[in-house]
């Protein structure tokens, strides 16, 4: 079953009925374009496909759509040939079948922005979706008590139920299998936001009495920024968090210093690892701001150098971790589940290195990808839509630093002989290629070839800090 909508309270209902009786959900990224939609729906093959007003005006101008798929349309201003409508289908109610669920079969399938042109599917176990619920829930208890041993104050016997605020996408792992398993887990109320704007973030923390909101560490800075944020009420909150990107030293300390009833948070993870790698809280945090924190005690974690050999405490290289959370790979790609996993490591692709006591730093990345917003934009696959325009020679796409977003798309481009081309005409050409975030912010058109080493392969570092050294950062 597909699931193509932003975030509604049905996407939660549809996801945990899915689950509960072993039918494996694909998380449709909502900024899709109709070719991106196409090509998941191809990839994965559903059965059914739930979706909502704008996704199905996309599914609609599909140039061929899937044979035999079955629509369930969610708030639909009226009725629609072919769409049945979702409240008929929970209308007929039934109790949850009797099955056997075989804990290493797929529970989901959420998409990654691919390297080659078109996103790949991760297959989330069972087992991987549950050993990342046991993980979040080790962390904090593990730093209650570290904290209790150091200061002697027990934590409330019975803890707060949670009141979390959901502000990212819940077809990634951010949401869904850490907000919304954690929450759900511990019976707790989930709030959902139409779009994330801090004002309206800070009135829902204040009507709800919200315990905890996370989000891309953005969201964080603009709640605490905001205009109305020192005469809101936000004694209810015990935590903010920031994941999909790490969180700047400067801001862990400004929530220590501006919240006075929450701890900073993050926790460093991938759609790769159904969820977190590390977590990091409280004293912990502010104590190592610039760390992800240590690896969750589900898996092993190691820097290794190009070859792949272990590499010493200290050490800079690529983290690789293994564990029961790893995916089991990415659906009809064998060749790229084989280069990304070896013998059940996975290599995440970022640069770190872990110090004596075991907390991780990331340091850089090693794949070519621009991290926006919390949204992984892989450089080959803008680039693989621009060379699509006949007027481009060649392009080299990569992330110039945004102060809001972490990270803006850039890119170069050379045009062939005789070719014009500006940037408002590239953005609207690939604007039907790719999802919008994915969209070239900053476009240079050079005159001459594009720097390359000595094995062919564009210079992208070099054309980023020559190019953006004068851009503003926000």
């Amino acid at each position: 079953v597909a699931i193509a909508m932003r975030n509604y309270p049905e996407w939660l209902l549809i996801y945990w009925a899915c689950v509960s009786c072993g039918i494996a959900v694909v998380g449709m990224n909502a900024w899709w374009t109709p070719e991106e939609m196409a090509y998941a729906l191809a990839d994965s093959a559903p059965r059914m496909l739930f979706l909502d007003a704008e996704r199905l005006d996309r599914y609609r101008q599909m140039a061929a759509p899937p044979a035999g798929l079955g629509l369930v349309g969610v708030r639909l201003a009226g009725a629609e040939p072919g769409v049945t409508p979702f409240d008929d289908v929970v209308a007929h109610g039934g109790a949850l079948p009797d099955v056997a669920i075989d804990p290493d079969a797929d529970a989901c399938i959420f998409y990654t922005s691919g390297t080659t042109g078109f996103p790949k599917g991760a297959q989330l176990t069972h087992r991987g979706c549950i050993t990342n619920l046991f993980n979040m829930l080790y962390a904090a208890a593990s730093t209650a008590l570290a904290v209790q041993r150091a200061t002697g104050v027990a934590p409330p016997a019975t803890p707060p139920v949670p009141v979390t605020l959901l502000t990212t996408p819940l077809f990634h792992v951010t949401a869904n299998n850490c907000g919304a398993y954690a929450t759900t887990a511990a019976g707790g109320t989930i709030v959902l936001m139409y779009r994330w704007d801090a004002g309206e973030a800070l009135r829902i923390i204040a009507r709800e009495r919200v315990t905890s909101v996370g989000g891309v560490p953005v969201m964080a800075r603009e709640l605490i920024n905001h205009p109305d944020f020192a005469t809101t009420d936000v004694s209810s909150l015990t935590a903010m968090s920031g994941g999909g990107a790490q969180v700047p030293p400067d801001l862990v300390h400004k929530i220590e210093d501006k919240v006075a009833s929450a701890r900073p948070s993050t926790g460093y993870g991938m759609t790769e690892t159904c969820g977190i790698i590390t977590s990091v809280s409280g004293d912990f945090f502010v104590d190592k701001p610039d760390s992800a924190g240590p690896a969750m005690p589900a898996y092993e974690a190691q820097c290794v150098d190009d070859a792949g050999n272990p590499l010493p405490p200290g050490a800079v290289g690529e983290l690789w971790v293994r564990g029961a959370a790893v995916i089991k790979g990415y659906i009809n790609r064998p060749e790229a589940t084989a280069a990304a996993i070896t013998n059940g490591w996975l290599h995440t692709g970022d640069i770190a290195r872990i110090d004596e006591d075991g907390f991780i730093f990331i340091v850089d990345r090693k794949k070519d990808m621009v991290l926006r917003g919390g949204e992984n934009v892989y450089c080959a696959e803008v680039e693989a839509a621009i060379y699509r325009h006949p007027a481009v020679a060649e392009c080299c796409v990569f992330g110039v630093p945004d102060s809001r977003l972490g990270e803006e798309v850039g890119v170069a481009v050379v045009l062939k002989p005789g070719e014009t081309l500006d940037a408002p005409m590239l953005q609207s050409f690939c604007g039907g290629l790719i999802a919008s975030y994915k969209l070239p912010r900053h476009i240079w058109f050079m005159a001459e070839p594009l720097p390359r080493n000595a094995s062919g392969k564009f210079l992208r570092r070099e054309l980023r800090d020559r190019l953006a050294k004068d851009l503003p950062t926000g």
